[in-house]
């Protein structure tokens, strides 16, 4: 960049595939307005010192067939740029010596961007000739094999008197995203688009692309996905793990205004700084590069990493890829389903059909990753005042004296309250930030009692006072909104797993894998408070659960129980 801008149920029989549990990310479910199947994403890995060097290294590039990888460098310290490439064999070999681009056009430019057919170039630079300060330059060649030819500025309809940079073009290369710090946006520095008919029309007067998508602060770098749907963006927003973070908005069909930003989450995101955002043209990777402050374990000052991106397969939210899986995706057959729309991997095609189901098919005979879950209490301890959080290391502590009882839980083993204890544990989200699922097993409870809170704000799970079903009271700030009921009894003394997800724009609830009850809700209120398993947010008495619990698990993404 060079500068930085302000188990399996009783009595079920089935295959059983447990989840690895890698950390934490982000599952994406933005309501009606959401495109494709929702993802994850794994453990950034850095590209080593092949591709990075001890100083600053940002920008990536990738080449559609992805042997080819452009990056800036500035080898010199921090001064000039120098344009590098580096080359492997096959998407599974390491990435061999970066080396020079050497004298061209290109050599002495940043953050670049290739067209879908790789014949231009677009690339911000200082250079003479420009606009302003930063411009947006083009190169072009007749064919892979013919050199650059010199750069066209994109003219006064693309620049502006002020920087502009990071430049990412659509497959269709009829859209252009860039950054830009000029007047008329909405912070200091804002996510701009240029448009043209044909790509043999010239680039129309670049548009803000307003409030919806820009913050007050910083937000620029964007990078539009292959797709169309998907704008990745680098920003410092509130709301965010570090100093930058990349976040990204979902558009359903290209005529549509885009949605809101939503944070892409750890392991992704961390404390350091994470823009340059570039994803390859398969959708299975995202390059970024870490900027400001480094990420742990790099080479550099700054470097380049990459992340996989990789597909939400336990639709259920119950910890295991099944038969049951495969039942949900049969039950969305032939729909528009983002949930069970998996396959081609990872964003889907806007139709569940068979590509959906041999991509399921992958994940049912080894290990896979759902980093999705950020919280999950089994209940299978036998003594003790913890209950182990397996996915976040949020353990909680049990305040009273309940029991444990190590065989008799709906899985394996389940936590007996007796109406005067609770489990409390630290805040794992805020019901404001995004999607998200809460599912649990009960056996027992009364009316009026919670199974699962958050102190200082709702209660999340509870049996409704007046008939004992099940009831969630997460609900808009303020007074816009009121509690969601359903006509399922919950404490008939049988098991059931309950569970309330919200997708950032519907409420519902689930008992026994069937939806109970459904509103739209496009907020909810933000709290940060202590999460409470067993009682209400207040600890008021009679909302202290009585019976047994087991298996809690809050998920960042809406799960289909």
């Amino acid at each position: 960049m060079g500068q930085k801008g302000r188990c399996d149920v009783k009595g079920y029989i089935g295959p059983r595939i447990s989840l690895v549990l890698l950390g934490c990310a982000v599952g994406f479910a933005l309501g009606a307005g959401r495109a494709r199947a929702d993802f994850t994403f794994g453990t950034p890995k850095n590209l080593g010192p092949n591709v990075n060097s001890t100083v600053e290294d940002g920008g990536p590039c990738v080449s559609k067939d992805g042997l080819s990888l452009y990056l800036y460098s500035f080898l010199d310290g921090f001064g000039v740029s120098t344009v590098r490439m580096a080359m492997r064999e096959s998407v599974e070999e390491p990435w061999q010596q970066a080396v020079s681009v050497g004298p061209s056009p290109i050599s002495a430019g940043t953050a670049l961007c290739l067209s879908a057919d790789e014949l231009s170039i677009f690339y911000d630079s200082f250079q003479p000739g420009g606009f302003g300060q930063a411009d947006i330059w083009v190169a072009t060649r007749e064919s892979l094999s013919h050199p650059w030819s010199p750069s066209v500025n994109l003219g006064p309809k693309v620049n502006s008197w002020s920087t502009d940079m990071g430049a990412s073009i659509s497959a269709d290369g009829l859209e252009l995203y860039f950054g830009s710090d000029r007047p008329g946006g909405s912070g200091d520095w804002d996510v701009w688009v240029t448009t043209r008919e044909t790509v043999s029309d010239p680039w129309g007067e670049a548009v803000n692309l307003g409030p919806a998508i820009n913050s007050p602060v910083y937000d620029g770098h964007p990078c539009i996905s292959p797709d169309g749907l998907m704008l990745f963006i680098s920003s410092d927003r509130s709301g965010g793990y570090g100093d930058w973070d990349i976040w990204v908005a979902k558009r359903a069909t290209k005529n549509d205004a885009w949605g809101r930003p939503v944070n892409l989450g750890p392991p992704l995101n961390t404390s350091a700084g994470e823009a340059e955002p570039y994803l390859s043209a398969d959708g299975r990777t995202l390059y970024f590069s870490d900027w400001w402050i480094p990420r742990p374990g790099g080479i550099g000052r700054n470097d380049l990493w990459q992340a996989p991106i990789l597909p939400v397969v336990d639709f259920n939210g119950d910890g295991q890829v099944n038969g049951r899986d495969v039942v949900i995706m049969t039950q969305c057959w032939g729909q528009d389903d983002p949930v069970c729309d998996i396959g081609p991997t990872p964003f889907g095609d806007g139709i569940v059909d068979e590509k959906d189901l041999f991509a399921l098919a992958e994940y049912l005979e080894e290990a896979v990753v759902d980093p999705t879950l950020v919280a999950h209490w089994a209940m299978d301890e036998t003594e003790g005042i913890t209950a182990h959080d397996g996915a976040g290391g949020n353990d909680g502590t049990i305040m009273g004296l309940p029991l444990w009882q190590p065989a008799a839980g709906a899985i394996d083993g389940a936590l007996e309250l007796n109406g005067m204890a609770f489990l409390t544990a630290d805040s794992v989200l805020s019901p404001a930030g995004g999607p998200f699922s809460v599912v649990a097993w009960v056996n027992g409870g009364a009316p009026g009692q919670v199974i699962v809170s958050q102190g200082g704000g709702a209660n999340w799970l509870m049996a409704d006072a007046a008939e004992g079903t099940l009831t969630t009271e997460l609900t808009k700030p303020g007074r816009a909104g009121g509690p969601l009921l359903s006509q399922a009894v919950i404490t008939d003394g049988n098991w059931h797993r309950v569970a309330v997800t919200w997708d950032g724009e519907n409420r519902k609830l689930y008992v026994d894998g069937v939806l109970a009850a459904e509103d739209t809700q496009d907020s909810l209120a933000d709290c940060t408070g202590r999460l409470i398993i067993g009682a209400a947010n207040n600890l008021v008495p009679g909302t202290f659960f009585t019976g047994l619990i087991d298996d809690v698990r809050i998920y960042r993404r809406a799960v289909k129980p």
